[in-house]
């Protein structure tokens, strides 16, 4: 993903060098597992993760640009549904729970839903939560999307079954809004 700038974000692919900053919102309990992951255990498992999971082409570093920190993580998950049209994607993110509550993820989120649909031009862009997971809810219904399903699935790395509920945003809708 190229460079992208809101008004107090930047987001842009992550580098080795955002490990500390990674590791310093991503061992917070409150974060990986609302997400499906567990806290990190050190600044070598964040670097990892930087290498491997955020090195995907549709990942990037949010970074406030008051302070320069990485603060969190944005982007498209390349995960793919059928129940509405294609081409389509999902957004994922996490936030440093130090920057909760000041709007800084749906900010985030509107500029990726501009970019899919204006440049990836993509039709339909998902989001999706756990259901214990309100401040992911606050965004995605802020955002506009609108709840399309609910499913149990297999969260592989907290080792149980949750509860989703998927929200989707087709182009149409977005430019409507």
């Amino acid at each position: 993903m190229r460079q992208l700038e809101t008004r107090r974000l930047i987001l842009r692919p992550f580098r080795d060098s955002d490990a500390a900053d990674v590791f310093d919102y991503a061992r917070d309990p409150r974060v990986g597992p609302a997400a499906g992951w567990p806290p990190h255990k050190s600044p070598a498992e964040s670097l990892e993760i930087i290498r491997t999971v955020f090195a995907a082409p549709g990942t990037a570093a949010v970074v406030l640009k008051e302070t320069g920190r990485v603060v969190g993580s944005a982007g498209f998950v390349g995960r793919h549904r059928t129940e509405l049209p294609g081409p389509d994607d999902e957004i994922g993110y996490a936030l440093h729970p130090g920057c909760w509550g000041r709007g800084l993820m749906p900010e985030a989120v509107e500029e990726l839903l501009r970019y899919g649909f204006e440049e990836l031009d993509l039709r339909t862009i998902w989001c999706g939560h756990y259901d214990f997971n309100d401040r992911s809810r606050r965004v995605v219904e802020k955002c506009g999307f609108r709840w399309r399903l609910t499913d149990r699935t297999w969260v592989e790395l907290m080792g149980e079954e949750r509860t989703e509920l998927h929200y989707a945003l087709t182009k149409e809708e977005w430019q409507a809004r």
